[in-house]
């Protein structure tokens, strides 16, 4: 219980629906990566990098306002379901020829921020002689409408131009939401509820990562040996991921602290861009016209940096499972191991991916081990 005895707050049903929406965004920013000579297209590689983080960015916002404010009202159900509408005019304008929907999806993505806001400013009445909230309120209105003045200027078709605005969008909306959380008194979050929310939202992420590796399964109808082999080595790749987010999750996070929640959803927000970029990096290891060396190097990045994100999420462990030196030790060493046999043998696919599997089955064991040892 925090100290304004708030009841804990439930995931309702609605959030879970809402969370969809974002399953099949994954899919619409992966889209972005097309190849060319081998290698990913630089400016889709922005396109995409953008994109994503503005997703992530949109749903880390109502899960703020839904855990300090939210009712489960008919009228949070009403914003919420604007913004799932919306949403898929941002889906539809996630395409490779993305300068001709610049427009629609800028819209799109302002009007969002815009709706949220508008919640803010509605919820000032029900905090009148409320100081400590109605300061938080503010600032939060405040950050979303100025994040939404670049987003629509960068929906005005201008070159290059509406991409520069729509990065300073995504880090105006962070600067400014860390600021004022940080000089703020008000605002108590419900951690337990956020914690949930962001592990839901990782789940859903591992969804659609599982729907990705179906192409490892493609055959002629036979059982052949090599679609076995990759088949079972990709999924317990994913297998293997899920069951160390798991382990950190129910046994290492202390979900009862009282906290603003901020820097735990900063670190989901790279786990999740992290897990987008494994998605990929799956999907592009059967493809034969991307290069070896980035399509590897890209599978090698984004899994150490959903595991770097991951373990950074300690500070927030219960005190009898902080990480010691000796476990951040076995897991640089892994890492290294890891990072060199891939680049040495990216040659040999076969060999790269069961090295994948022992890296992050290994990972897992040593988290495992660690659980077991603060808990004996």
């Amino acid at each position: 219980m925090n100290i304004f005895n708030k009841e804990e707050k439930k995931v309702e049903y609605l959030e879970l629906i809402y969370d969809l929406i974002f399953v099949y965004m994954v899919g619409r920013n992966n889209s972005l990566l097309s190849v060319e000579d081998g290698f990913v297209k630089p400016g889709m590689s922005v396109a995409y990098i953008l994109c994503t983080f503005a997703i992530i960015q949109i749903w880390n916002f109502t899960t703020f306002y839904i855990n300090m404010f939210g009712r489960n009202s008919l009228r949070d159900h009403i914003f919420l379901f604007i913004n799932m509408y919306l949403m898929y005019f941002i889906g539809e304008s996630t395409r490779q020829n993305w300068e001709a929907y610049q427009t629609q999806y800028h819209i799109a993505w302002g009007l969002i921020l815009v709706n949220i806001g508008i919640q803010y400013v509605i919820e000032l009445r029900n905090h009148k002689v409320d100081v400590w909230n109605r300061d938080i309120i503010r600032r939060m209105a405040i950050a979303l409408f100025g994040e939404a003045v670049f987003v629509f200027i960068a929906a005005i078709p201008f070159g290059y131009m509406g991409v520069i605005f729509s990065a300073l969008a995504i880090l105006s909306g962070i600067i400014l939401t860390a600021v004022g959380k940080k000089t703020s008194v008000g605002g108590q979050v419900d951690f337990m509820h956020l914690t949930e929310r962001a592990m839901l939202y990782v789940v859903f992420t591992f969804g659609e990562m599982i729907i990705a590796i179906a192409s490892y399964f493609r055959g002629d109808g036979g059982f052949h040996p090599n679609t076995i082999y990759f088949s079972l080595m990709a999924f317990l790749i994913v297998v293997g991921l899920f069951l160390s987010y798991g382990v950190v999750y129910d046994h290492l996070i202390d979900r009862e602290l009282e906290d603003d929640g901020l820097l735990y959803m900063v670190m989901h927000i790279f786990i999740l861009f992290a897990l987008n970029n494994i998605t990929a990096a799956l999907e592009f290891m059967r493809e034969e016209k991307v290069d070896l060396l980035p399509k590897v190097l890209l599978l090698v990045c984004s899994i150490v940096g959903y595991y770097l994100f991951l373990f950074s999420t300690k500070r927030y462990a219960k005190k009898r499972c902080q990480f010691d030196r000796g476990f951040l030790v076995k897991m640089v060493l892994l890492t290294v191991c890891f990072v060199a046999f891939m680049i040495v043998f990216r040659k040999i696919m076969m060999l790269n991916i069961l090295i994948t599997v022992l890296y992050v089955f290994t990972v897992f064991g040593v988290l495992c081990s660690a659980r077991t040892d603060e808990e004996a």
